[in-house]
C-alpha cells in the first residue's frame, strides 16, 4: 500500500559525510567498518521515515557484509539488484562525475556479481529507465 510520501536515500562507496578519516570499502578493516556503519545509519533513517508514514528507497552498493545489516534492521524489506553488464556500466559511468578509479569500479562491479540473497535480480543492460521503473514498481506493489 502506497503511503503519502516517499523518501529516497543514496549511500556511496566513498564516504562523503565523514569530514576527517573517511575510508573507502577497499581500505582494509576501517573501510569495511565505515561501509557497515553507513548501512546501519541508512537503516536507522529508514525506520524513522517509515514510522512517520513514508515509503523509503535506499540505493546502496551491497555486499555480503552490508546486506545482512539491512535484513536484520528493516521489516518488509525488498532488496533489488539492478544488474548491468560491465561494458555498459563503464559506458554509463563515463558521462557522470568520476569518484572511483577504473580498478575500484571493476572491484565493486565484481563484488555485486558475488552478492547473493537479493529478492529480485533485474538485468537492466537493455532496459530503458522507464522500463526499469515499471518492473520495479510492479514488483514493489505486487502487480
Amino acid at each position: 500500500m502506497a503511503r503519502s510520501a516517499t523518501v529516497a536515500w543514496r549511500t556511496s562507496p566513498r564516504p562523503r559525510n565523514v569530514v576527517a578519516g573517511a575510508a573507502a570499502p577497499w581500505d582494509g578493516a576501517e573501510g569495511r567498518r565505515q561501509r557497515r556503519l553507513s548501512a546501519v545509519n541508512a537503516s536507522s533513517l529508514a525506520r524513522n521515515f517509515v514510522a512517520a508514514g513514508m515509503d523509503v528507497v535506499i540505493a546502496d552498493v551491497l555486499n555480503g557484509e552490508t546486506l545482512p545489516v539491512y535484513r536484520v534492521s528493516l521489516d518488509s524489506l525488498l532488496v533489488v539488484h539492478l544488474h548491468v553488464a560491465y561494458g555498459h556500466a563503464r559506458d554509463r559511468a563515463t558521462g557522470r562525475p568520476v569518484y572511483l578509479t577504473s580498478d575500484e569500479f571493476a572491484m565493486l562491479h565484481r563484488e555485486q556479481e558475488l552478492t547473493s540473497g537479493v529478492d529480485l535480480w533485474l538485468d537492466t543492460t537493455e532496459l530503458s529507465v522507464e522500463e526499469t521503473a515499471e518492473r520495479l514498481l510492479a514488483t514493489w506493489t505486487g502487480e
